[in-house]
């Protein structure tokens, strides 16, 4: 009995009864606690989930995405820059126009006072120099009166010879016609910066025609003053050499408004103002100039001549005669050429000419390109040229279809405004 109760707790020594965290009583070994299986895994049957490839692709693609709004980002940034630059020239351009306008303006207006002041002073001092010269061939003591009378007559004979060089007249004349035109430049720039989107050929343009108005009305008299007796007449030349346009590829589907009526009608105006208008003006400014030469020398020659009659008084029995009637000659042609403004009359001319010079030029600068798209478009061309004649549409069709009769193209001219 004894032996069987030491039996039974030296195996309980060794057997773990119920398990204290089991809710199930399991009684578990302690040698499988200690020794824990190996597991082995066979790679060959291991599988694992494929990786996708779209992720990488909508990476790669957004990556992509950003670079192209960063260049597009980049090109609008450089565009915008440049055009602003090209609005900064083109305003630059516009303040210079601007301060030319107001200088011609001003200048015309001292040339013109230039004009009157020196042509009063001339017959005032002439007059007084003749009525001296009078006075001395019936005073006894003339010498006071003769030396008097021949000193004016000089200094008049001196300023006419000056005043008939430099012809006020016409250089306000020029003064005026380049303020005109410069605003007219001004406000050609004001609706490329308004209605277009200019770019640096605007510029250059809008550059080449204010230089080429520099050129034809000069400011200074020394050194660069125009030739006011010129040897022949030609056209007054204000705009730079016509270039060929660049043509837009949006019109590159039609004919840009041109067609063979448009095209004769052009090439029939052209004849017109070479035969007609420009012809007859220059013809005009011809006649103005001779007279105006005629004039320019006939004016200090009688001065001149009266003071030397006005010098021998005493000496001469017709000494008092040439001395006075020569200062009243002078006088009566110092008041029709500058009193009439002949030589502003001779720039009218010359300027008229010059319009119509550049009617022909443009227009033909557009018929002769064969690129119908690099040509200004026709119907707009149709319309300035009826406009710058002073003629509406159909009154200058009948102008072209009476032009084909060269005899009564002879009787009408282009312009109604000249």
């Amino acid at each position: 009995m004894a032996t069987r109760i030491l039996a039974s707790n030296k195996s309980s020594s060794f057997t773990l009864t119920s398990c204290p965290c089991s809710c199930k009583g399991t009684i578990l070994n302690r040698s499988n606690m200690l020794h824990v299986p190996k597991i082995r895994i066979d790679a060959t049957h291991l599988r694992l989930p494929k990786l996708s490839t779209s992720y990488l692709t909508e990476d790669i693609q957004r990556t992509r995405n950003v670079h192209e709004i960063a260049t597009k980002v980049e090109n609008n940034i450089s565009t915008s820059s440049e055009a602003a630059m090209v609005n900064a020239k083109l305003y630059a351009m516009m303040e210079a126009v601007a301060d030319r306008i107001e200088m011609h303006e001003n200048i015309g207006k001292q040339r013109d006072n230039w004009n009157n002041l020196l042509l009063t002073s001339i017959n005032t001092m002439t007059l007084t120099a003749a009525t001296m010269c009078g006075l001395a061939s019936v005073v006894p003591q003339s010498s006071p009166f003769k030396i008097s009378s021949t000193l004016l007559y000089l200094a008049a004979g001196a300023m006419s010879a000056i005043m008939n060089t430099i012809q006020p007249s016409q250089l306000a004349e020029e003064q005026r016609n380049a303020s005109r035109l410069f605003k007219h430049l001004h406000r050609q720039i004001q609706t490329t910066l308004s209605t277009g989107d200019p770019t640096i050929d605007d510029v250059n343009e809008a550059l080449e025609n204010v230089l080429a108005l520099d050129r034809a009305f000069p400011l200074p008299l020394l050194g660069v003053m125009l030739e006011k007796f010129p040897e022949t007449v030609k056209p007054a030349v204000w705009w730079p050499q016509q270039k060929k346009q660049k043509h837009s590829e949006k019109n590159s589907g039609d004919r840009n408004g041109w067609n063979n009526k448009v095209d004769k009608e052009m090439r029939a105006i052209v004849k017109v103002l070479k035969r007609k208008d420009e012809a007859d003006y220059l013809r005009l400014a011809e006649l103005a100039l001779k007279v105006n030469k005629i004039m320019a020398i006939s004016g200090p020659l009688f001065t001149f001549v009266a003071a030397m009659g006005s010098a021998f008084v005493g000496c001469h029995p017709w000494a008092a005669t040439v001395g006075v009637v020569g200062g009243a000659l002078a006088s009566i042609v110092n008041v029709f050429e500058h009193g009439g403004q002949v030589g502003m009359v001779f720039e009218m001319y010359r300027n008229n000419a010059g319009f119509f010079k550049l009617m022909e030029e443009t227009i033909e600068s557009n018929i002769n390109e064969r690129d119908v798209r690099a040509r200004e478009n026709g119907e707009m061309l149709e319309m300035k040229v009826a406009l710058q004649l002073g003629r509406s549409l159909s009154d200058l069709r009948n102008l072209v279809s009476s032009s084909r009769n060269e005899d009564e193209a002879t009787q009408e001219f282009a312009s109604k405004l000249f």
